[in-house]
C-alpha cells in the first residue's frame, strides 16, 4: 500500500533547495558525502519531524512540530539529508546531515510500503531516549504538522535504538508508550530529598 507523504510547506523546500543550489547561502558546510557528490542533488520525501516532550503513566502524551526533514538524493542513492526549522522569519533551512539515520529511515519507509494499511509518515524523536522513530499515522489525510500519535498508530524505532528496544519492528504506539513513559520517568537519585 503506498505511504501518503503529506506536502512540506513551500518556503521549506525553497530553503532547501536554496542551500543546495548556492553553497555560500548557507553558514554551515556541507557533509562529506554533498562535497564528493557527482549529479544534481534533489530533496525528496519531506517528513514532519515531531518531538515527543512528555509522557505520562496516564497514557497522555505532549508532541510539538520541531521541523521537516528532506532525504536528498543523488542518482540511486540517498547520501544525506537536510533539515528546516520554523522561526520568527518562516520556514528556513537548518542544516545537512549525514549518518544512520539516512538508511534506517529510508529501510523503514519500504518496509512501510509493503504493509496492508495506508499510512502518513512521519518522524517522531524522543529526546530523552536519544531515540528517532517512523511514526506512521493512520490518518491519511492528516495535516502533517499537527495532531499527536493515536493509539493505533505504529511507531518503528530507527537504528540505532536504545538498549531493548528493537530497531525496524512496528509497535502500536500505545503498547509501546508505557516502555517510554518508564524509561523517561524521572529516577530519584540517592542521598536527593524525596
Amino acid at each position: 500500500m503506498p505511504l501518503h507523504v503529506p506536502p512540506a510547506p513551500a518556503p521549506a523546500l525553497r530553503s532547501v533547495l536554496t542551500a543546495l543550489s548556492s553553497p555560500t547561502a548557507v553558514r554551515e558546510a556541507r557533509t562529506p558525502s554533498l562535497v564528493i557528490a557527482q549529479g544534481p542533488a534533489s530533496p525528496e520525501l519531506p517528513l514532519p519531524v515531531h518531538v515527543l516532550e512528555r509522557t505520562t503513566a496516564d497514557g497522555g502524551t505532549t508532541t510539538r512540530l520541531a521541523g521537516w526533514r528532506f532525504l536528498i538524493r543523488i542518482g540511486d542513492r540517498t547520501p544525506a539529508a537536510a533539515d528546516t526549522v520554523l522561526t520568527a522569519d518562516g520556514w528556513t533551512f537548518s542544516r545537512f546531515f549525514e549518518g544512520p539515520y539516512i538508511a534506517s529511515t529510508e529501510l523503514a519507509l519500504r518496509q512501510a510500503e509493503a504493509m496492508t494499511q495506508p499510512y502518513q509518515p512521519r518522524l517522531l524523536s524522543v529526546p530523552s531516549l536519544y531515540m528517532l522513530t517512523l511514526w506512521l499515522h493512520g490518518d491519511t489525510t492528516a495535516d502533517g504538522g499537527a495532531g499527536h500519535p493515536a493509539a493505533t498508530d505504529l511507531l518503528v524505532p530507527l537504528a540505532p535504538a536504545p538498549p531493548g528496544i528493537a530497531a525496524h519492528r512496528p509497535h502500536r504506539f500505545a503498547d509501546l508508550l508505557p516502555v517510554l513513559t518508564h524509561r523517561v520517568a524521572p529516577t530519584r537519585l540517592l542521598g536527593s530529598p524525596a
